[in-house]
C-alpha cells in the first residue's frame, strides 16, 4: 500500500481548524451593562444592601461607646473598640460605593408612559445619571463619606492637644450627622423593594422578626445616646468643679489636662488629685452637689466604667424598657435638654409600639389566619347541623369531610389561585401536579403528551371521606375519577335482578365512571348523560382527580387521537365495566358447553341403548318364540301341512319384530333429537342475562 501526501488535503484541514464559529460583537460584562430595576440580579442586590444598612445603623451608635471613665476623676478612649468599630465601617462603607455605582446603571421608568401598564424603559446612561444627580446623589454620596474613619485617623490626631473629651464631642457630632441621611436611605429601599417584590419579609415569621429588629435598633440608638450624653454629664460636672478651683493661691491648681486619663502618672496631678474635692462633688451617689438627673444610673451601676459587652447590653435593656413604658421610669432634672430628650423617648415609644408592634402582631396573625377561619367555619358548620337537626351519623360524616379537607388543603382555594393565572402558566402548573399522577393510571399511560396536557389542564381534585356514595347505580354519570389514593368498592346487582351481585374494590391507579367516556367518544351522542351501571362507595378516604362530563366531551371532539383502536383496546382491557361483562359472558359460554357437551353425552348413549342392545334383545326373543311354535305345529299337524305351515312361519316372524324395533328406535332418536333441541334453545336463550347487555361502545368506522 503506497502512502501519497497531499497538500491540498493538509490546507483544507488548517482552514476547517480555522473557520471555527465566531462572532465579532464583543460580549459585554454585566456591571457595564444597564440593568433593569425589576430584575432578578438587581432585587437581589437591593437585599443584600438593604441588610448591610440595617447592620450599618447599628454599627454607627457603637462609636458613642468609645469614651469610657477609666480612673480617678479622668476619661479615655476605648483604642481597641475603636479599631474594630472602623474596620467594619470600612468594609460597610464599600457596599454604600458599590451601591452609587449601581444606581448610576439602573434603569428607570419614564414617568409619562405608565398610563398602561409597566410603563417604558429609559436605558440611556446620560439620562440615568441626570436623573440620580438630580434626586437621590447627595443623600448617597453623604452616606457613603467615610467621615468616622478620617476624623479619627486624620484629623484628631492632628490637633496640638487632642483629649478624650475633645475626640467624644468631635466624634459623635460626625456620627450624628452622618447618621441622618443613613436613616433616610432606608426608607427609598424600602419602597423599591416592595415594589419589585411586594414585601420585604416574604413569610410572616420573617416579617415579625423584621419588625423587632427594627425595635431593637431603635432601643439601640436610643442607649447609645444615653451613654454618651450620661459620659457628657460626668464631664460637665468635674469641667465645672475644676473651673472652680483654678486659682493662682492653691498649688497644684486644677487644669483641664488632668481630667483626661492620659495625664495619668503625671506628678502634679498625682498631688492634685490628694486636695482636690471634683470626685466628690461629682458623684452621683450623693448628687447634693450636682443634679445628674436621667444620667445617674450610668454611674450609680457603674455602667460607664464597666467592659464594652456589659453596657452595650445594659443601655440597650435601658432603651427597651423606656421605650416600652414611654419613659415614664425616668427621673429627670430641670434640664431643658434633659426634658426634651424624655419627650422624644416617650413619642418614639408610642409611634413604634402603633405601628411596629401592630405590624409584627398583624406578621404573626397572618401565619394562623387559616386556622382561625378554619375555625370559624368549623364553628358555623356545628351551630348549622344543631339548628336542622341533622341525625348523629350524618353530622360524624360532615365533621370528617371538613376534616379531611382541612388536612389535604390547609384551608387553601387552589381552583381560584389557579384560574387568576395566565393560560400558559396555569397549564404548566396543572402539569407539575398532574401529570405524575395521572401517568400512573394505566388508561392515560397510552396517550401522548399533548393529549395529557389537555387533560392534566381540565381535571379538578376531589376528595372523599369513608363509607361515601360517590355515585349509586342508575344515577346519571357527570364526571370520571381517577384514584390516586385510597380505596373504593364497585358493585352492580344488574339493575335489581334476583340473585346476582358483582363486587370489586378499586385502588390508586384504577378510575370509575368508563360509561361516560364511551359517551363522549359517541360521534352523536346525546344530551343526556349516560346511567351507571355500578355503585361506587369509599371504603377509606380517597383522593382522585375529577373529569367533568363537558370536559371529557370537548377534549374528545378536540383531539381525534382519543378515538384511535390503541386507546380502545386499552380502555376495554382496563374498565372493570367491560371486565365484568367479559367474565359473566365466559362463565356462561363455560356452562352452556358443559350442558351441551354433557346433553350429547346422554344422546349418544341413549342411541347406542336402544340401536344395539334393544334391537339384540328382540331378535334373541323372536328366534326362540319360533322354535316353540314350530315344534308344536309339528307335533300337532300332518307332514304335508306342516311342511307348509313351518315355512310361512319361519318367513314371517323374523320381519315383524325388526320392522317394530326399527321404528321404536327411529322414534326414540327423533325424541332425544327434540330434547336436545330443547336444550339448545333454553341455552341460547339464557346465554347472557337479560338485563346484562354488552357494554356500549362508539362506532369508530366514521374516523377510520
Amino acid at each position: 500500500m503506497v502512502n501519497t501526501f497531499h497538500p491540498y488535503a493538509a490546507a483544507s484541514a488548517r482552514i476547517r481548524n480555522f473557520s471555527t464559529p465566531f462572532s465579532l460583537r464583543k460580549e459585554i460584562p454585566w456591571w457595564y451593562q444597564i440593568q433593569d430595576p425589576g430584575s432578578e440580579r438587581v432585587t437581589l442586590w437591593n437585599h443584600i444592601f438593604f441588610v448591610i444598612c440595617i447592620m450599618g445603623l447599628f454599627l454607627d451608635p457603637i462609636y458613642f461607646f468609645l469614651p469610657s471613665i477609666g480612673g480617678s476623676s479622668c476619661m479615655k478612649i476605648d483604642m481597641g473598640l475603636g479599631i474594630i468599630v472602623t474596620f467594619l465601617r470600612t468594609v460597610f462603607d464599600f457596599f454604600y460605593i458599590c451601591h452609587v455605582a449601581v444606581k448610576f446603571r439602573t434603569a428607570f421608568i419614564a414617568p409619562g408612559s405608565r398610563v398602561f401598564g409597566r410603563g417604558q424603559l429609559v436605558m440611556d446612561p446620560r439620562a440615568i445619571a441626570l436623573r440620580y444627580l438630580k434626586s437621590d446623589f447627595s443623600i448617597d454620596l453623604a452616606a457613603a463619606l467615610p467621615l468616622p474613619q478620617i476624623m479619627i485617623w486624620f484629623i484628631i490626631p492632628a490637633v496640638k492637644s487632642p483629649t478624650a473629651a475633645h475626640a467624644n464631642h468631635t466624634l459623635s457630632l460626625i456620627v450624628l450627622l452622618q447618621y441622618v441621611p443613613r436613616f433616610i436611605q432606608i426608607f427609598p429601599l424600602n419602597r423599591r423593594i416592595t415594589k419589585s417584590t411586594g414585601v420585604v419579609a416574604k413569610t410572616a415569621w420573617s416579617g415579625a422578626a423584621y419588625n423587632l429588629v427594627l425595635f431593637c435598633l431603635i432601643a439601640h440608638i436610643v442607649g447609645s445616646t444615653w451613654y454618651v450624653l450620661s459620659i457628657r454629664r460626668q464631664y460637665e460636672c468635674w469641667k465645672g468643679e475644676c473651673s472652680k478651683e483654678i486659682n493662682k493661691t492653691h498649688s497644684p491648681s486644677c487644669k483641664i489636662s488632668f481630667l483626661d486619663c492620659s495625664s495619668e502618672g503625671n506628678p502634679e496631678r498625682d498631688a492634685w488629685l490628694k486636695i482636690t474635692k471634683v470626685a466628690e462633688s461629682c458623684d452621683a451617689n450623693d448628687d447634693q452637689d450636682f443634679d445628674f438627673g436621667m444620667f445617674a444610673e450610668a454611674f450609680t451601676n457603674e455602667v460607664a466604667g464597666a467592659v464594652f459587652i456589659e453596657k452595650y447590653f445594659y443601655c440597650l435593656w435601658w432603651g427597651m424598657r423606656n421605650l416600652c413604658s414611654y419613659g415614664q421610669d425616668i427621673e429627670t432634672s430641670t434640664s431643658a435638654s434633659e426634658t426634651s430628650l424624655c419627650i422624644l423617648i416617650s413619642i418614639l415609644g408610642l409611634v413604634l409600639f402603633s405601628h411596629l408592634m401592630s405590624q409584627m402582631q398583624t406578621y404573626l396573625q397572618s401565619a394562623t389566619i387559616r386556622l382561625e377561619e378554619w375555625r370559624v367555619r368549623k364553628r358555623d358548620t356545628e351551630e348549622w347541623m344543631r339548628h336542622r337537626q341533622l341525625p348523629p351519623e350524618l353530622q360524624e360524616r360532615v365533621r370528617r369531610f371538613v376534616q379531611y379537607k382541612w388536612i389535604a388543603t390547609r384551608g387553601v382555594d387552589e381552583k381560584n389561585i389557579l384560574e387568576a393565572l395566565p393560560t400558559d402558566l396555569r397549564r404548566q402548573i396543572q402539569r407539575h401536579l398532574c401529570l405524575a399522577l395521572v401517568r400512573r393510571v394505566p388508561f392515560f399511560a397510552q396517550m401522548d403528551d399533548q393529549l395529557l396536557d389537555a387533560i392534566c389542564e381540565r381535571l379538578e381534585s376531589s376528595l372523599n371521606t369513608r363509607n361515601t356514595y360517590i355515585i349509586r347505580e342508575g344515577d346519571p354519570v357527570n364526571e370520571m375519577l381517577f384514584i390516586i389514593r385510597g380505596q373504593l368498592e364497585s358493585s352492580t346487582t344488574d339493575g335489581g335482578r334476583t340473585g346476582f351481585f358483582n363486587s370489586i374494590t378499586l385502588r390508586a391507579g384504577d378510575f370509575c365512571g368508563e360509561e361516560l367516556l364511551t359517551w363522549a367518544l359517541m360521534p352523536t351522542s346525546s344530551l343526556n348523560l349516560p346511567c351507571s351501571t355500578r355503585t361506587v362507595k369509599s371504603l377509606t378516604e380517597v383522593e382522585a382527580f375529577a373529569l367533568r362530563a363537558e370536559d371529557l366531551k370537548y377534549v374528545a371532539n378536540q383531539f381525534k387521537r382519543l378515538h384511535s383502536k390503541k386507546l380502545q383496546h386499552a380502555f376495554r382491557y382496563y374498565s372493570h365495566q367491560w371486565r365484568t361483562w367479559g367474565a359473566c359472558f365466559i362463565q356462561v359460554a363455560w356452562r352452556r358447553f358443559r350442558k351441551r357437551k354433557l346433553a350429547m353425552e346422554l344422546a349418544k348413549e341413549e342411541e347406542y341403548y336402544y340401536t344395539h342392545v334393544l334391537d339384540r334383545e328382540e331378535l334373541g326373543n323372536s328366534n326362540s318364540e319360533s322354535r316353540i311354535g314350530g315344534g308344536s305345529t309339528d307335533y300337532e299337524g300332518t307332514g304335508a301341512e306342516r311342511s307348509s305351515s313351518v315355512g310361512n312361519i319361519l318367513h314371517n316372524i323374523p320381519l315383524g319384530p325388526a320392522i317394530l324395533a326399527s321404528k321404536f328406535a327411529a322414534n326414540t332418536r327423533r325424541g332425544i333429537q327434540k330434547v336436545a333441541s330443547a336444550l339448545h334453545r333454553d341455552e341460547s336463550s339464557s346465554t347472557m342475562p337479560k338485563k346484562l347487555f354488552k357494554p356500549d361502545e362508539p362506532d369508530f368506522s366514521a374516523d377510520t
